[in-house]
């Protein structure tokens, strides 16, 4: 399969998961476009489509933390941020995901003590 088929796979298959999570695509079209790429190029790669902005481990268990849509396992953190680390997908209400910050996981979780 082509990237560019995988890539409009995936957006067809991750549309309905994040929606009824509260996500939405981000609405900047060029940023979902590279990203879901980037995504497609690690699935060919690796075998799974991994957040393309997460560093992977060796230990399969946390890195299947990180396979897109990871939103499930960083719930906590991305609704803080309204958006998931890599700005694939924002809250369904956003706008304008240039307005929104990441926050490390680090200080979020001593902020969120």
């Amino acid at each position: 399969m082509s990237v560019q088929a995988r890539k409009e796979a995936l957006r067809y298959l991750f549309e309905p998961i994040v929606d009824k999570l509260g996500y939405k695509f981000t609405p900047a079209a060029e940023d979902a476009d590279f990203l879901l790429e980037q995504e497609a190029e690690l699935e060919a790669r690796l075998g799974a489509p991994y957040c393309p902005c997460q560093a992977r481990t060796k230990d399969r268990a946390e890195n299947m933390k990180i396979v897109c849509p990871c939103i499930p396992f960083h719930r906590r953190h991305y609704d803080a941020m309204r958006r998931c680390w890599c700005g694939l997908f924002v809250h369904k209400d956003v706008t304008d995901p240039d307005k929104l910050r990441q926050i490390p996981p680090d200080r979020f979780f001593k902020e969120a003590e």
